[in-house]
């Protein structure tokens, strides 16, 4: 009854190298034989069944029988699609425990916890236009801004708990082309019990939570957001899983997926379980589920949650309550291992796609190539950026000068790794407050630095990203409940804002010079780095090639309006003005920020022109320079 299993891909999966292991395992509709086959790996189970709607839920009518290396399968007739299962196992300590399928690609609307049988395949993608073009792109040299979003609190429609895949697609389509974002960045959307854990506590690693709709309603939302250009991320979760007794842990009476020891397996400030990456087949889950998503849904990369927790064996534990690797050191030797299959699997299989790292420390290397002694990653959050910028905007506007490191540091390490720049929904929860909120002032001054921070953040080298209401100053925290404050667009504040940010998106995205070299001095020259007693920074972005380009940003630090503002210029020409974040169009002054500028020749600060401008109050301002000829 198994011959459909071939012994090479329950040795790939049981050395670590399957990549698509959830076409053996799981729910499959097998044609030849008009059943259904369910696959399971549970090597320490004294018994396996399959149990359902189907049958009773009986665990004595389907039972699962072995058929290698701790594969158990059964084989039954006449399911559907949307029929409800799980695994009755009796574990290897003696106890009968009711699991969801590992590999379901589907599962019941929580607080259900069945899976469900569910056809994968037969969507008819629209997207074939879109897909053609990204496998000759260079993310790198790209403009990248993010929106990331948490969908079921992004909008809700009225009488709903969730807005569903399809109800969101064209509305967040339009509204991501209207604001200029490159791309959306979604919070997990793997299946996952409790939603106060935002999506990050998975039980589900290879089903989309059913809270937004089917696996082929996700298929048409990645469809519809392509066809208008916008890629497409995913914050994917291989570092940890919840205890939940339907979930991983403990899946066969002996502990399977996670660490047996505590002291590696217990994840002791999140209450969670963490991945035995030493165990090939746990190597094998984890790749696998991340190329389905990558594959199945057309996603265009993927962010890592929690790196740090999976780099360092004593992240979040009391000295001495960790267990060194075999060099006697912190970091996790088999975590390492699996980050660079990961990585290598993704973007060796999906040409045009990324992987993002979360990662918080000064671990080296998690953008270089594995083959250059790196993790791998196309890209990680600077974490550094955004908590010294948040930081520094949180100060009295008095004594900025004597932290204006805060606001300079980020360039002595900028071209390490390949960045990007995250304000994310990490920052504005748990008493963190709203971007807004966070800035230091009245009501006037917090708009103002708001408008200041996101002009420096779309200057500096490093991609983009923003969490969902940023964009229109929502002035609460979010909560993971309740849709955004999309009311607040009816002040002229908040939509003074919104016009701002999506002004910043298209000039980023067409002035090449902000984009294209992000990962070297050739693009960037500082004009004002050590300016605490005004607390003004001022550099100038490049392009590559012939024709260079220069954009010149200035940003202003303090409510005090600069008037005749010196700034060193490395050559002679004709500075244009791109953008004044004071301008009454954003909720500003209205003070007036100089239109044209022309160049003096004058040795000023080690270059050997000048420029005279006015910096409005708070304000970040862009010039366009064009060199004389």
């Amino acid at each position: 009854m198994s011959k459909d299993i071939l012994d090479t891909d329950i040795y790939l999966f049981n050395t670590g190298e399957a990549q698509r292991a959830y076409l053996l395992f799981g729910c499959h509709f097998i044609p030849g034989m008009s059943m259904h086959r369910f696959a399971v790996w549970a090597p320490g189970a004294r018994a396996v069944s399959v149990v359902g709607d189907f049958n009773g839920w009986d665990k004595g009518k389907s039972p699962m029988h072995p058929v290698k290396n701790g594969v158990f399968a059964a084989y039954v007739p006449g399911l559907k699609d949307g029929d409800s299962y799980k695994y009755y196992v009796k574990g290897y300590d003696g106890k009968g425990v009711y699991k969801a399928d590992p590999f379901a690609f589907h599962a019941e609307v929580a607080p259900g916890t069945a899976s469900k049988v569910w056809e994968i395949e037969g969507y008819e993608w629209g997207d074939g236009e879109y897909m053609a073009a990204r496998v000759s792109r260079n993310v790198q040299k790209m403009p990248v801004s993010i929106y990331e979003i948490h969908l079921g609190s992004w909008r809700k429609k009225e009488g709903y708990s969730f807005v569903s895949f399809r109800e969101a697609a064209r509305e967040l389509a339009e509204y991501c082309n209207e604001m200029g974002y490159t791309h959306v960045e979604v919070m997990p959307l793997t299946e996952h019990p409790f939603g106060g854990s935002w999506g990050y506590q998975i039980t589900g690693f290879f089903a989309v939570t059913s809270r937004y709709g089917t696996p082929q309603d996700f298929m048409y939302f990645v469809d519809v957001l392509h066809k208008s250009g916008i890629g497409v991320i995913m914050d994917w979760v291989g570092a940890h899983f919840p205890k939940d007794e339907h979930g991983l842990r403990r899946f066969d009476g002996t502990c399977l997926f996670e660490h047996e020891d505590p002291r590696r397996g217990e994840h002791p400030e999140w209450g969670t379980v963490v991945f035995n990456y030493e165990r090939p087949e746990v190597v094998s889950f984890l790749v696998s589920s991340a190329v389905f998503f990558m594959d199945y849904f057309h996603l265009d990369g993927l962010r890592v949650d929690a790196v740090t927790s999976m780099l360092y064996l004593d992240y979040a534990r009391e000295a001495g309550n960790f267990i060194p690797n075999k060099n006697g050191g912190n970091i996790d030797l088999d975590a390492v291992e699996f980050l660079k299959k990961l990585n290598s699997v993704v973007l060796t299989s999906f040409a045009g796609c990324i992987t993002v790292a979360e990662e918080s420390t000064a671990y080296p290397a998690i953008t270089r190539p594995p083959y250059d002694g790196g993790l791998g990653f196309s890209f990680k959050w600077n974490m550094g950026f955004m908590h010294d910028t948040l930081r520094y905007m949180s100060m009295d506007h008095l004594f900025r000068r004597d932290h204006h490191d805060k606001i300079t540091f980020s360039m002595s390490y900028a071209f390490f790794e390949n960045y990007i720049l995250a304000y994310s929904h990490d920052e504005v929860v748990h008493g963190k407050k709203s971007m807004l909120d966070k800035m230091f002032g009245d009501y006037w001054q917090k708009f103002a630095a708001l408008r200041a921070l996101f002009g420096f953040m779309f200057a500096h080298p490093g991609k983009k990203l923003m969490f969902m209401g940023s964009e229109f100053a929502q002035f609460i925290e979010w909560a993971y409940d309740k849709q955004l404050d999309w009311f607040l667009l009816k002040y002229e504040k908040h939509a003074g804002m919104q016009r701002y940010v999506a002004r910043l998106n298209h000039i980023y995205r067409s002035h090449p010079c902000l984009y294209e070299i992000d990962d070297g001095w050739e693009g960037f020259d500082w004009l004002s780095v050590e300016d605490r007693e005004n607390s003004v920074i001022a550099f100038m972005r490049n392009s590559s090639g012939k024709d260079k380009t220069h954009v010149v940003c200035a940003v202003n630090f303090t409510p005090v309006v600069r008037a005749g503002y010196a700034l060193a210029m490395p050559a002679p020409g004709k500075l244009s003005l791109l953008l004044s974040s004071d301008d009454t169009e954003f909720g500003g002054s209205g003070v007036a920020a100089l239109l044209e500028v022309k160049t003096i020749k004058n040795n000023f600060c080690g270059k050997p022109y000048m420029a005279v401008l006015t910096l409005p109050p708070l304000s970040a301002v862009y010039y366009e320079l064009a060199e004389d000829k």
